[in-house]
């Protein structure tokens, strides 16, 4: 049976598709002949939901609160994988894991990168790992849309291999039940400006419940711009028609999504929206901005859902058409369904997974000791993937021995006297 290690970031209240999709397919990798496990780095606090989740279904994890420096969350890395050798390694989300990829070349132990989304990181991921330097390529990547394969197939002949898996999200054995006179929407992700554009979306809500009778609509997440969101709501008049919902646990949202009849996603960009595939399989209405990566393959514009041009009067006019025909409708919501159901559903694209990690490991051989080297030199700074902190230089040893000094000085002076 294959190990294969996945490595991700956490931290208390992270909300994503990324996390709840990583937290279904790790679990279910065991059904496949792969013993999965994974490396956390956290981030202010010691746990997150997806760290909790994975525990909880028995996934073996390791986690480490994270240091300011790559080169040090590299050595983490890296020193865990010696300990634990894996048969392929998958750095999912931190640059870190796909630096450490590169140090698991010459150890013959294959690594899998993943494009999740279209924005600045994640093109900068490409540069790096795909079309920079030879020794920190990765073997294969793996793009969650069609627009994000064409990105990288369209720079030519390639090192990586090259493979489009989207998420995979359940299907319930039921589907939205719509009440007559009404028309129940819902937002769901992170409640943020970038690339969410949030305070645009609730405005967009609020016109749209104040012009358009019967709809309401609830704002499900949480996120930096929560009080602004609250704010918008407030000045808005309080309408109760729109209200925040909260955060979700991701293993309960298809639950709430079953009581909606339309999911709303008016982004910059995505990659391919979970959230969005997850309220399509209950059989909500999508209705979304138009945009380049991730909607175009899931929302087929009067087929499967509706495409709008701005977040103002084409928005509004697209929901009011929604709750005019509850025909139109209903086709929508059928097709939503069906479509998730073939080529979206968790049991066709874990599947995907597996063949892809078992063909990885069939290809890669015998692997070597891994080797950490004395230290870890890393190409220049990508101010997309890493801040200027991140690459400081370390402390000497006298600013060492001072800090630890001070800390056991501390312990000391509570154990004596009881500070």
């Amino acid at each position: 049976m294959p190990k294969v290690t996945f490595c991700t970031y956490d931290k208390p209240g992270v909300v994503g598709g990324p996390f709840s999709w990583l937290a279904r397919l790790l679990p279910a990798l065991r059904g496949h002949g792969i013993e999965p496990r994974c490396l956390v780095l956290l981030h202010f606090g010691e746990s997150g939901a997806t760290l909790d989740s994975l525990r909880a279904a028995g996934v073996s994890c390791e986690a480490v609160v994270c240091h300011d420096r790559t080169a040090d969350r590299v050595r983490w890395i890296l020193e865990r994988l010696r300990e634990d050798p894996p048969d392929v390694f998958v750095p999912s989300l931190p640059v870190a894991g796909y630096f450490a990829a590169g140090f698991l070349r010459s150890a013959g132990i294959p690594s899998v990168g993943i494009l999740h989304s279209d924005d600045s990181y994640y093109r900068a991921v490409q540069e790096e790992f795909v079309f920079g330097r030879k020794e920190f390529r990765v073997s294969a990547i793996v793009c969650v849309s069609r627009e994000l394969t064409s990105q990288v197939d369209s720079r030519g002949p390639l090192t990586t291999a090259v493979q489009r898996i989207p998420y995979g999200v359940p299907l319930p054995p039921e589907s939205v039940v719509r009440k007559e006179g009404v028309l129940r929407l819902a937002y769901v992700g992170r409640l943020a400006e970038e690339q969410k554009r949030i305070s645009e979306v609730a405005k967009a809500l609020c016109r749209v419940v104040g012009e358009v009778s019967g709809v309401t609509a609830v704002l499900y997440g949480d996120g930096p711009e929560r009080k602004v969101v609250e704010g918008l709501l407030a000045e808005n008049g309080a309408d109760p028609g729109v209200r925040l919902g909260g955060v979700i646990p991701s293993g309960q949202i298809q639950e709430v999504l079953l009581h909606c009849d339309g999911v709303v996603l008016l982004s910059d960009y995505e990659g391919l929206p979970i959230a969005l595939m997850e309220a399509m399989a209950c059989g909500c209405v999508p209705v979304c901005l138009r945009m380049r990566s991730g909607i175009p393959e899931l929302v087929d514009d009067g087929v499967t859902g509706l495409l709008v041009d701005d977040r103002g009067d084409s928005f509004v006019s697209a929901i009011r058409r929604l709750r005019d025909d509850p025909e139109l409708w209903t086709r929508l919501s059928r097709n939503a369904r069906e479509s998730i159901r073939q080529e979206y559903s968790d049991t066709v694209c874990n599947a995907e997974w597996a063949a892809m990690l078992h063909e990885l490991h069939a290809k890669a051989g015998n692997p070597k000791p891994i080797r950490i080297p004395r230290r870890i030199r890393l190409p220049e700074r990508n101010p997309a993937l890493e801040t200027a902190a991140n690459r400081a230089k370390p402390p000497s040893a006298v600013l060492r021995f001072w800090r630890r000094s001070r800390i056991l000085a501390g312990k000391l002076r509570r154990r004596w006297f009881g500070e």
